[in-house]
């Protein structure tokens, strides 16, 4: 059965040309089909019918039936933004970057991995987006995290956060982090915060660099109303989702985060697990003294 396969890459953030490589090879001597942008096209020099080039990546996406997102967690973050504004396909996420917990088929398995996709030999994991709204922004979606974060002053940010209506605190502290599932393991991990299984339905709370040392990150059920208020102060701060800064274009600034219906489906193969993921890429279980 012939498949068409998207391409999602950034050439200029990441060293992707022989990954990209590795996948048209494959895709020419299996006969598949393969759908990508002109700023990929410098990176091969193969000339093949089942090559097309179109304009941009929403058409890579709407002309795929698998979509290979090539680099690192960045990109298949913004392959997955890509995906709220179309008809969302599944994900394969190739790693030429460093830690990659979403894009997790390393370079020497591409051949293996492809085989296996082409033979239907896989799970699709289920990912649900948080969703932000705000009165004058609208919906923003975040598949990591929502970030609140001082702009470029030393000092202390304050923000308050409710749920359903009750006040949860008033952080001081240099920002705030509201994650997913998923966004566990990306900047909430490195603030301290907990990891939890991405099917959980949960929204995590994790302040960064609190002043109170009692202040502790928090695992809230998805299905409630989170809501974050930053009122006017002396520090200027930013809005983030999944790494996309806005502007603060008003106080008090009052969002409302929920687990939305939007998602996307990332390819697993039936001998992985997250489990295995995370062992793998945090070295859980390796005593240096037998390296």
């Amino acid at each position: 059965m012939t498949k068409t396969f998207g391409i999602i890459a950034n050439p200029d953030k990441y060293s992707v040309k022989n990954a990209l490589l590795k996948v048209i090879n494959w895709s020419i001597s299996n006969r598949q089909h393969i759908v990508l942008t002109p700023k990929l096209e410098p990176l091969y020099s193969n000339q093949s019918n089942s090559i097309r080039v179109v304009s941009t990546e929403q058409d890579v996406i709407d002309q795929s039936d698998i979509v290979i997102s090539i680099g690192g967690d960045g990109t298949m973050l913004w392959t997955a933004q890509l995906m709220t504004y179309v008809d969302s396909k599944p994900i394969l996420g190739i790693n030429s970057g460093r830690l990659g917990f979403l894009a997790n088929t390393p370079f020497l398995e591409i051949e293996a991995t492809l085989n296996e996709v082409l033979a239907n030999r896989y799970k699709l994991d289920k990912r649900f987006f948080l969703e932000a709204r705000h009165q004058s922004l609208g919906k923003r979606y975040a598949l990591n995290e929502f970030l609140f974060s001082k702009k470029d002053s030393s000092a202390m940010v304050n923000i308050i956060a409710k749920y359903d209506g009750h006040l949860i605190n008033k952080y001081w502290s240099d920002g705030l982090i509201v994650a997913g599932p998923t966004g566990s393991t990306a900047y909430n991990l490195s603030s301290g915060g907990p990891i939890v299984l991405p099917s959980t339905n949960v929204i995590i709370v994790t302040p960064i660099n609190p002043h109170t040392l009692t202040t502790r990150p928090l695992v809230l059920p998805s299905n409630g109303k989170l809501e974050i208020i930053v009122e006017k102060q002396n520090n200027e701060l930013l809005f983030s989702y999944d790494g996309e800064q806005l502007e603060i274009p008003e106080y008090p600034f009052e969002v409302e985060v929920t687990q939305s219906n939007v998602f996307v489906e990332i390819i697993e193969l039936y001998q992985h697990s997250y489990f295995i993921t995370l062992r793998n890429k945090l070295m859980w279980g390796r005593d240096s003294r037998e390296s």
